[in-house]
């Protein structure tokens, strides 16, 4: 319930904008509806207040998701926030734009068809969307073969690395499909091609690449798997096809590494993701799909509906969404054009540089991220026996930056890493002040008495407690054997934590 206190002159009338204390003598309900209405200016204070504890986006170095627009650009996306994308037939222009972005999109990724010709795709609502359409046609195509050939087609399967972000295991989850994951191995963080290719048989519907691993931004080798995957579909008889998760380095490669073959010039890949909300420099959120060709898009997966006016084919997980991103991907392709998005890539680039050789300079950190790839820093310590990457994620906050720290995936456990995100609006005096804030962290860190020793002993203890209590004897641990148990430790906290949320690190 919420009080508020008007003055005499106020009681009938519209209340005069204020600060909202004045008028909420009380905490606002949290999970019921208030029995009365609220002042408009009082309800924007409360609320703008309380987002005022959210950590600042700009800080915010684990994310991918561009978090500044230009001006001209948040006017459009606030004069379009109420139109439905979904009505084509009541928004024939926002219809056209997306379409214009599909083929923009389709020719910066060499698909091949004409230059007057349409390109098969559509805008969703980021790539954990275009993800779920795009395994949805393949496993739609290879059920249709099989169905043909007379053949069972109940156990589909994916090949993918374990490096996949989250998205990739809900799509196997929620429609069935094997997930089958190539394992990493210290030192080498994405799918093996060689691997992935052994995991193929008669029943997998595609091999998914990813050109900017979530875990290091390095860009997997989608040349040698087309390669490699052409070979055996040729020995075996199968068609296995590839799609590429450009989630991050689609907007990436064709202006900084043109030459790179990884999209439709190999004859193997059919389709490709991509968010615009990542380096497409949009908000969040908005991904696309593009197909190869048609073919590669059964029919039977479009709907069309004719309750919204004329008859329109749609294609999606979600019904209703607003336009207001896909507009603004419209104002970024014609306001930046080839050469902005170039000129915006490379100074992120440098920037990342800027940052890897300083703390390669530090000599406490290992750079584990390639030069080649999307702009990022990933990088560990070099010795763990006295702090972990976790203590220094944590410290890192009290400077106002969001930094993550985590374990990589099987087979790969036993290293724990830190993960510097460079957007566009990352500057080099933010670089610069970062790197200051982390030669102060680990000043700190080091004036500071080992954690380790003292964390590993709780969990030393607990599980003694748990075998037989009192008259456990422990022995003295080795640097070794002090690390794993840290790893053990923060391993069952992510773990615990998983189980209450499934999210991805992006």
């Amino acid at each position: 319930m919420v009080v508020f206190s008007t003055s005499q002159s106020d009681a009938n009338a519209s209340v005069q904008s204020t600060f909202a204390s004045r008028y909420a003598t009380h905490c606002l309900p949290k999970y019921r509806l208030g029995e009365s209405s609220i002042p408009k200016d009082a309800a924007y204070q409360i609320i703008h207040d309380e987002l005022m504890l959210d950590g600042n986006p700009r800080l915010d170095l684990a994310s991918f998701v561009t978090t500044w627009m230009e001006p001209e650009c948040d006017k459009l996306m606030v004069e379009s926030v109420s139109k439905n994308y979904i009505d084509m037939d009541a928004n024939p222009v926002t219809t056209d734009l997306q379409n214009r972005c599909v083929n923009m999109i389709a020719h910066l990724f060499n698909a091949p068809f004409g230059e007057h010709e349409t390109a098969v795709g559509v805008g969703t609502v980021g790539s954990s969307e275009a993800i779920m359409l795009a395994g949805l046609a393949f496993k739609r195509k290879w059920q249709n073969k099989r169905k043909a050939e007379g053949k069972p087609f109940d156990k589909p399967n994916l090949v993918t690395g374990a490096n996949v972000q989250v998205c990739w295991e809900k799509f196997a989850r929620y429609f069935e499909v094997e997930l089958k994951e190539v394992k990493l191995s210290v030192g080498y963080y994405v799918m093996d091609p060689v691997k992935a290719v052994e995991m193929v048989d008669e029943n997998t519907i595609c091999v998914a690449a990813i050109l900017g691993s979530t875990l290091t931004g390095e860009f997997e080798d989608v040349k040698t798997l087309n390669d490699l995957l052409t070979a055996k579909n040729k020995e075996m008889g199968y068609d296995t096809p590839i799609h590429v998760d450009a989630a991050s380095g689609g907007f990436i490669a064709p202006f900084l590494y043109p030459e790179l073959e990884w999209d439709f010039r190999l004859p193997l890949v059919k389709s490709i993701n991509v968010s615009g909300h990542k380096y497409g420099l949009v908000y969040a959120g908005v991904g696309w799909v593009v197909w190869r060709s048609k073919d590669d898009l059964p029919d039977e997966l479009i709907f069309h509906i004719n309750y919204l006016g004329a008859d329109q084919p749609t294609f999606t997980l979600n019904f209703s969404k607003g336009s207001s991103q896909i507009i603004a991907q419209y104002y970024q392709f014609i306001r930046l054009g080839f050469e902005g998005y170039k000129n915006i890539m490379g100074n992120c680039m440098a920037n990342a540089e800027m940052l890897r050789k300083g703390l390669e300079k530090m000599g406490c950190f290992e750079i584990l991220s390639k030069e080649v790839g999307v702009p990022l820093v990933a990088f560990s310590l070099k010795d763990s026996s006295k702090h972990t990457v976790f203590e220094i994620a944590n410290s890192i906050r009290k400077f106002g930056w969001i930094i993550p720290a985590y374990i990589m995936p099987a087979d790969a456990q036993e290293v724990a890493v830190l993960r510097v995100v460079i957007r566009e609006e990352f500057s080099r005096s933010l670089a610069e002040r970062l790197l200051s804030d982390f030669e102060k962290v680990m000043k700190e860190l080091e004036e500071l008495p080992s954690r380790i020793a003292q964390k590993v002993a709780q969990i030393t203890a607990a599980e003694g407690e748990v075998k037989g209590g009192e008259g456990v004897v422990h022995k003295k641990m080795s640097v070794k054997e002090t690390e794993d148990g840290v790893t053990k430790h923060w391993k069952r906290r992510l773990l615990d934590a998983g189980r209450k949320k499934t999210s991805g690190i992006c």
